[in-house]
């Protein structure tokens, strides 16, 4: 049953990253916590071994919809190695509950900002 579970969390993860532009850790990390009661960090390393083959199917998607600008991501793919490193060691330096109201925070304050801007172009001020 569990890998069944997996599955699921999978297919439902992969689905919102993919269609949404968004890494699929918003859903893999809370569903390994709560569900399976992964720790912490062993949710936040799993989520992010899972970005690869989720990353490489949709990115041939997008690619072939011609909705990949190849440049501009050659370009933050070298920042984001380094940014990768640092932010695994910070994670690992952090105690989990620590690392789980941050996750929880960005989250939160990811959303909170997508409906106000939301909100502000479905009506935008009367000129």
């Amino acid at each position: 049953m569990m890998i069944v579970g997996l599955i699921v969390v999978g297919i439902v993860a992969g689905s919102v990253a993919a269609s949404l532009g968004v890494g699929g850790g918003i859903i893999y990390v809370p569903a390994l916590v709560t569900i399976f009661s992964l720790a912490q960090h062993e949710a936040q390393g799993t989520s992010l071994a899972l970005i690869i083959p989720t990353t490489i199917v949709a990115t041939i998607v997008h690619s072939r919809a011609g909705r990949v600008d190849w440049r501009i991501s050659a370009f933050l793919a070298l920042g984001a190695v380094g940014g990768g490193f640092l932010g695994a060691e910070a994670a690992l330096a952090l105690d989990a509950p620590v690392l789980r109201k941050m996750f929880g925070g960005l989250v939160a304050l990811t959303a909170l900002r997508m409906l106000h801007r939301t909100r502000r172009a479905s009506h935008p001020a009367d000129d």
